[in-house]
């Protein structure tokens, strides 16, 4: 996805990705494009089965989490994973209504859908760094808005 490649170099360490979206909306396919325009030259892994996928770019780490597979909140709890959330990483996470109550607030919330053949973006800033990127990205993507819906041109 063009759109991941393009927020990827907006995004600062200590940032929280939410994607959200039905299976099959891409939100895999978003977090590779990040993955990879930050650096990541090996495989990008869907975290489905292991929950949580760890990249090392430099000295950034990336966290992709999936929490499709949780039944409940207390999960992320018990896995350890609010460790994970710092001002040294980035953290990408799908299904973040699965932890909901556990995670901490989100810097941008982006919320895909299929259109056609392609995707539509609706993307919603909740933090300073993250207005600030979603300005810098709908800019980029053509548009100016602190809130938007960015659509493949």
């Amino acid at each position: 996805m063009r759109l991941g490649g393009m927020l990827a170099p907006l995004l600062e360490p200590g940032m929280v990705v939410f994607l959200e979206g039905d299976l099959g909306a891409g939100k895999t396919c978003f977090s590779r494009a990040v993955i990879r325009a930050l650096g990541h030259a090996g495989p990008v892994k869907s975290p489905t089965y292991s929950l949580v996928e760890v990249y090392v770019v430099s000295s950034l780490y990336l966290y992709h989490f999936d929490f499709y597979r949780f039944e409940a909140h207390e999960e992320f709890l018990d896995a350890g994973f609010s460790e994970y959330f710092n001002e040294n990483a980035i953290c990408l996470v799908e299904w973040p209504e699965r932890a909901q109550g556990c995670l901490p607030p989100p810097d941008l919330r982006l919320r895909l859908h299929h259109a056609g053949f392609g995707r539509l973006v609706e993307a919603m800033a909740n933090s300073p760094k993250g207005a600030q990127c979603l300005r810098a990205l709908t800019q980029a993507w053509g548009a100016a808005s602190s809130s938007a819906t960015l659509a493949p041109r």
